[in-house]
């Protein structure tokens, strides 16, 4: 299902997310100071890709990474969790689109504090 799943994602939707998030990683990247934001754009970019079968565990970051956490989420994380439950509330409107909501809402959840997120 998993493999089924992710392909299906990636044609409807997930290349065009996936590229977003690089775009975001790229255009943060460009200042010295948005590299380690950057990163966790390119970190999310890759899960947007092939998102089913992996799990997101939030809680393993230290004192920096509690400040870059409330950094991300004043400045720009607060927007890709919304559109995230957004998208995701849309796609569970139907009975087919319901895995592909709940992954929406994983990514939710990695948009909102992406430094010390574990993805497995």
């Amino acid at each position: 299902m998993k493999t089924i799943g992710n392909i299906i994602w990636l044609l409807f939707g997930g290349f065009v997310m996936c590229l977003l998030w690089a775009v975001s990683g790229l255009v943060l990247c460009i200042t010295i100071i948005g590299i380690p934001f950057g990163i966790q754009c390119f970190k999310i970019a890759g899960l947007v890709l092939w998102p089913f079968g992996r799990e997101v565990d939030l809680g393993h970051f230290g004192a920096g990474g509690l400040i870059f956490n409330i950094i991300w989420l004043i400045v720009f994380g607060w927007e890709f969790a919304v559109i995230h439950c957004i998208i995701g509330l849309v796609y569970c409107i139907s009975i087919i689109g319901i895995p592909f909501g709940l992954q929406h809402f994983k990514l939710a959840k990695l948009g909102l504090l992406p430094f010390g997120a574990q993805i497995r």
